[in-house]
């Protein structure tokens, strides 16, 4: 017994930290109880309010704060805020380097195998470019435009509910160690900045598969500051801001009760749709359909894949913001769904084609990974393993035959993956939904997810889907045709015969001399 209370005294201790360091300007109003102490410590436990117990019915203080609030911790909000929670934002910052892990190198390795071997450098220097490029354009306004702001949509958005303001939050002033609890009451909220960065460099990077090795470099990073500006920080705002139309679970006013944990729409759809219509923008690469356009490297793939794998354990547990019940029950959904994709995927392959591909182990691990991320927090293992199902038949049909009867040259199939793979988990999100698998869904969706397959959420899902296809859609029109006035889309036909390694970047992937 000793040696238990012992160890809850050492973490307490730990997780909380220097409370003698607390100012507590109020005073005037009685000191709070043992009691009421002790259920804002048992709030980090259950990733709860810490500073419930010491409000009264109207929301208001009714007390002194207790030892873990921090007067002297300001958030962006200007509100004070608890200390940082150890444990959720240990979490949080190995969530962070996970998803980061993703783009450098797992998806650029992912990619630069299935290109042929005269352009591997131009990937992996296309994914490099749009890391640093992205985290100057979010440092800058697009955390701000996303999450900044108290939550008063009237007041503050741009449009409200839709596009956020640039200049809240503009180079990230006042984005501290302190949690911003619309968001999350024990991650520090630079922390969870970074984290959400995280997920805004690879949106981007995934473009790269539908236009691989016909783009010249100065048009991807023009076509890329625009869209960024555009398409993904509007859709962010509208899906995850705190005020965001479509934000169903947190916005109990939002005009489309639309659920995406992990990005289903705001990563792979917004990718995958955009990266449609800049490949159409484009044209076919030169030879299509004449030449030999067979990956240089599967092992590169398998490689890049593997790692997408553990990397996606950040982007979708982590998008939990803790490590509660929630974050464990995405996680488990994700390993089921992307196991059954990367079975099933090759077995369609081995019953067509007479062979079970590595490729499509890796194709149909992926696709789970795109399809489970907008359900990973909100279905249970049953659900996941119908979603992986679908993962490894869907995308591989679109890939083996509705590509070829549209004539597109998506190279490196990002649509047919990301694009038709996010509009699959986000539709059927809004089929598995169950109020068992995150408590969250019993209070603003509580009319729409009633655990029924065809349940009102998933006409809320489809409202979803066609919203966020018309921003992309549009909005990839407008960003592809200024870019192509200012720079231009194509390298020549002698640099692209070539390659983009070497004329582009002066170097190539493979000296066998």
């Amino acid at each position: 017994m000793k040696r238990i209370i012992l160890a809850l005294v050492l973490i307490t201790a730990t997780t909380f930290g220097a409370f003698s360091t607390r100012a507590d300007t109020a005073t005037n109003l009685p000191a709070p109880t043992l009691d009421e102490r002790v259920s804002s410590i048992e709030a980090y436990f259950q990733n709860g309010d810490p500073t419930a117990p010491f409000k009264g019915t109207n929301g208001n203080q009714a007390v002194q704060w207790g030892p873990i609030i921090n007067t002297g911790l300001i958030n962006s909000t200007g509100s004070v805020a608890a200390y940082p929670g150890a444990g959720h934002n240990g979490w949080l910052m190995t969530s962070t380097a996970l998803v980061l892990f993703m783009t450098l190198p797992g998806l650029a390795l992912f990619y630069g195998g299935l290109v042929r071997k005269k352009n591997v450098l131009s990937v992996l220097a296309q994914c490099f470019l749009i890391t640093g490029l992205v985290t100057i354009l979010y440092v800058i306004c697009g955390y701000g435009m996303i999450f900044g702001g108290t939550g008063d949509a009237a007041k503050e958005d741009w449009i409200k509910g839709i596009v956020g303001n640039p200049f809240i939050c503009w180079m990230m002033s006042n984005v501290t160690s302190a949690p911003n609890p619309n968001y999350s009451y024990w991650v520090s909220e630079n922390v969870f900045a970074m984290f959400q960065m995280m997920f805004a460099i690879i949106t981007p990077a995934l473009i790269v598969g539908s236009i691989a090795e016909r783009m010249k470099f100065s048009a991807i990073f023009v076509f890329m500051t625009l869209w960024m500006l555009i398409v993904y920080f509007t859709q962010g705002h509208m899906v995850w801001g705190v005020n965001g139309m479509m934000n169903g679970c947190w916005n109990p006013n939002a005009a489309i009760h639309g659920l995406d944990f992990a990005g289903g729409t705001v990563v792979h759809m917004s990718s995958g749709w955009s990266g449609l219509v800049l490949c159409i923008i484009l044209g076919r690469r030169l030879g299509f359909g004449k030449e030999n356009f067979t990956p240089h490297s599967i092992v590169l793939t398998y490689i890049g894949a593997s790692m997408l794998w553990v990397g996606w354990y950040g982007f979708n547990a982590g998008s939990a913001v803790a490590a509660d019940v929630i974050s464990s029950n995405a996680f488990t959904t994700t390993t089921i769904a992307t196991a059954v994709g990367s079975f099933v995927w090759p077995m369609w392959d081995w019953i067509v084609k007479g062979k079970p591909t590595v490729l499509g182990f890796c194709s149909g691990a992926v696709a789970g990974l795109v399809l489970i991320t907008p359900a990973c927090g909100y279905v249970l293992p049953s659900g996941a393993l119908w979603i992986g199902i679908a993962a490894g038949t869907i995308p591989w049909f679109f890939c083996y035959k509705v590509k070829g009867w549209l004539g597109m040259d998506d190279a490196l199939d990002a649509w047919s993956v990301h694009g038709i793979g996010g509009m699959c988990g986000a539709l059927m999100t809004g089929m598995f939904a169950r109020q068992a698998a995150n408590p969250n869904l019993a209070t603003n969706l509580k009319a729409y997810v009633t655990d029924r397959i065809f349940q009102p959420q998933l006409w809320e899902q489809v409202k979803t889907v066609i919203v966020s296809l018309v921003l992309f859609i549009i909005g990839t029109i407008v960003c592809a045709y200024i870019t192509k006035a200012l720079v231009g889309l194509r390298p020549t036909e002698e640099v692209e015969i070539a390659g983009l390694d070497i004329n582009e970047h002066g170097e190539e992937g493979w000296n066998m001399t």
